[in-house]
């Protein structure tokens, strides 16, 4: 498993809880979204016909990071929606590599698709929050430890862009 050193988590941490108190929630909302949008260049920088294809022996195709992408935006939005809307917190799952693919989405372009599909209507619901609901109400995570759902949706914006860095290394090894 990937690890990370605890100055830089603690930086990260630090960061995540300081602009998701500063931020309003439009603001938190337009973060994530502008940011996050620049997964869809990387995904597509990856060759189309490489898209299964792993860069080196252990590391992650396009489309298991892409899944990932999604499992994450998946855990994230039902968390987020079932703390605002009822102060509690759906069964977690797990920050890790599945190893599977989502086998109906063919290429980037698709699972583009399936990501606004899940992050749009997060979006709309964050967007509906007064932005202090349940935030005693702690998400956790194995190295940042526990966030309330607004820092935790923060946070998925600094996954996003983890792993549009890890597609823009996937493109470059096999291009």
């Amino acid at each position: 498993p990937m690890t990370m050193p605890a100055a830089e988590s603690e930086r990260i941490r630090g960061y995540l809880i300081g602009q998701a108190a500063k931020l309003t929630i439009p603001e938190l909302v337009e973060k994530v979204r502008t940011d996050s949008a620049a997964l869809k260049a990387a995904g597509e920088s990856v060759p189309g016909n490489q898209f299964d294809a792993r860069p080196a022996e252990g590391e992650w195709s396009a489309a298991e990071v892409w899944t990932h992408v999604l499992e994450m935006s998946e855990h994230g939005a039902r968390s987020i929606a079932g703390i605002i809307e009822g102060g509690r917190l759906p069964e977690r799952a797990a920050d890790v590599i599945s190893g599977e693919t989502r086998t109906a989405l063919r290429d980037s372009g698709a699972y583009w698709e399936a990501y606004l599909a899940i992050r749009e209507p997060l979006y709309e619901r964050v967007l509906q929050a007064k932005g202090d609901e349940h935030l005693d109400v702690k998400m956790t995570h194995p190295w940042f430890g526990e966030f309330s759902w607004r820092e935790w949706f923060l946070f998925m914006r600094v996954h996003d862009l983890d792993h549009m860095r890890q597609l823009q290394a996937i493109a470059a090894a096999l291009s």
